[in-house]
């Protein structure tokens, strides 16, 4: 089947939903599309009948998805052996750098911080032989989850039949001009990327600090010798590796305040936008959620073994048994004309307290040494606590649903700032099953152990999970620790937690 017939609404593989067109250039079009499996947006490019370079991107897409740094875009799906070849990657939703931009240069700390995640994406990348070639500001995108991401990592440059001697040389060079633009908003290469030129002196663009005033030497130094390959004090910046050193000591001011970035125009008709898969209508933040109303309920005794439950019912036997006794002779002496004793009601004991939803401080990822190297995609953990179902965070991708065989589990930890009294939680996971459990602690502290028992655990379990415990917790950390077996997503297996509530008392 040809691809300029597939029209909305079309399937692939019997999987996915082609919904909507979003570009098409030089016989390559990316489609916004559903994962019917999955129940979850992806992006799919398919290639028309005679695209020359058909099988190479198809080749690069599957070399990329072996990149496991959350900050490039992930492949899900490449395959070139039907009728209709195509490749599966995630779906952003966000604000390029173009965009942010619109409102005129960034701060210098903010657009350092956010051109350094860039660049460590990249190195990640660059070790697996894996290279960008042709950054540009639409390809560097602040995700409406909070979370910087490089779309186009080698697939754009096998569209566009891109091949350099020195590929790293190229990419460092590229991560120069995105930090010249973000300090100027002026762009100093020779793509159109709707950016201003950056001014020429003497035939070369001027330096950053010749443009805007107050933008620190450090930076000015780090663009000319990554942008310009000059050498300054130190050599040129030949790799991203060079340029991610180069900013290690650059304080990392993310997330960037979006109310900077003004709603982007929709792009000209006719335009193509090739390199950028960007849902542009959910750029903007997500609207505050409205506070749920505060439920009420009885809190179950503050030991809730089964001893103290079959004492309960003990109890509450035998006042039955003397009410009924009580009665029995109330009822004998009034017949017998006597007064008999006066029955007192009996408390149950309950009091009722109102709960309200806990607003936490921060989440991040939770993989702890040993095993772990304490960073499981933790730029994506705020996701789990905007509001915004629609976003997640996810575990690494491990070769088996036991973690590759080498821990026991990976987590969530969620920071509510100080000590809260836990009585109820909503989970919801992605659309596989999960094993999963739930600790609340008064410290971060490292991997559960044998003596330490969740507050829930579950079996199985998918899409939205209502947690009521069986008595309040309380602690200042809660940890959502996944458990094998992991589900299999896009040939590796992950878990994922698009939102986590809970309500208290704080």
């Amino acid at each position: 089947m040809s691809t300029f017939m597939i029209e909305p609404g079309a399937r692939l593989a019997n999987r996915y939903r082609l919904d909507e067109l979003v570009s098409e250039t030089s016989g390559a079009s990316l489609w916004k599309a559903t994962d019917e499996t999955l129940a979850r947006p992806v992006g799919v490019w398919t290639f028309a009948d005679g695209f020359g370079r058909t099988g190479e991107a198809v080749r690069a897409a599957r070399a990329a998805s072996r990149v496991s740094d959350a900050r490039v875009t992930q492949v899900f799906d490449a395959d070139d052996s039907g009728a209709t070849p195509y490749v599966v990657q995630e779906w952003i939703s966000g604000t390029t750098l173009s965009d942010l931009l619109r409102n005129g240069p960034l701060e210098p700390e903010r657009a350092a911080g956010l051109v350094a995640e860039a660049a460590e994406a990249l190195t990640a990348a660059a070790q697996m032989g894996i290279h960008h070639l042709r950054l540009t500001p639409d390809k560097l995108v602040w995700s409406v989850g909070g979370a910087v991401k490089v779309t186009g990592l080698g697939l754009d440059a096998a569209l566009h039949d891109i091949t350099v001697e020195h590929p790293q040389t190229v990419d460092a060079q590229g991560l120069g001009r995105l930090l010249y633009a973000a300090l100027t908003g002026y762009w100093p290469g020779p793509e159109t990327t709707g950016l201003r030129p950056a001014p020429l002196v003497s035939g070369r663009p001027c330096e950053p600090s010749q443009i805007i005033a107050g933008i620190p030497d450090q930076l000015n130094e780090i663009v000319c010798r990554a942008a310009f390959q000059t050498s300054g004090r130190e050599g040129p910046l030949r790799t991203p590796q060079e340029f991610a050193d180069a900013l290690a000591d650059v304080p990392r001011v993310v997330p960037i305040p979006m109310a900077q970035a003004a709603p982007p125009p929709p792009p000209p008709v006719g335009t193509s936008r090739i390199s950028g898969q960007l849902d542009v209508a959910a750029a903007a933040p997500p609207a505050p959620r409205a506070p749920r109303p505060s439920r009420r309920r009885t809190p179950p005794p503050s030991e809730g073994s089964l001893t103290n439950r079959i004492l309960i019912g003990v109890v509450a036997l035998l006042v039955f048994v003397a009410v009924v006794m009580g009665a029995w002779l109330l009822g004998s002496n009034m017949r017998d004309g006597g007064s008999g004793p006066q029955i007192a009601e009996v408390p149950d004991g309950s009091e009722e307290v109102e709960l309200v939803t806990l607003t936490p401080a921060s989440a991040t990822g939770f993989d702890p040494p040993p095993a772990g190297d304490n960073n499981e995609h933790n730029d994506k953990a705020p996701n789990t606590i905007d509001g915004d179902p629609s976003t997640h965070w996810n575990t690494e991708g491990y070769n088996s649903a036991e973690f590759g065989n080498f821990k026991e589990g990976v987590g969530l930890l969620i920071d509510m700032g100080a000590e809260v009294e836990i009585h109820e939680a909503d989970l919801t996971f992605g659309s596989g099953t999960y094993s999963a459990e739930l600790y609340v602690r008064s410290e971060s502290g490292g991997a559960p152990g044998e003596d330490e028992e969740p507050v829930w655990q579950g079996s199985g379990v998918s899409g939205a999970v209502p947690v009521k415990l069986d008595e309040p917790a309380t602690g200042r950390y809660v940890v959502v620790w996944f458990v094998s077996p992991l589900s299999e997503d896009g040939g590796k297996y992950r878990g994922t937690v698009n939102e986590v509530e809970l309500r208290g008392i704080q």
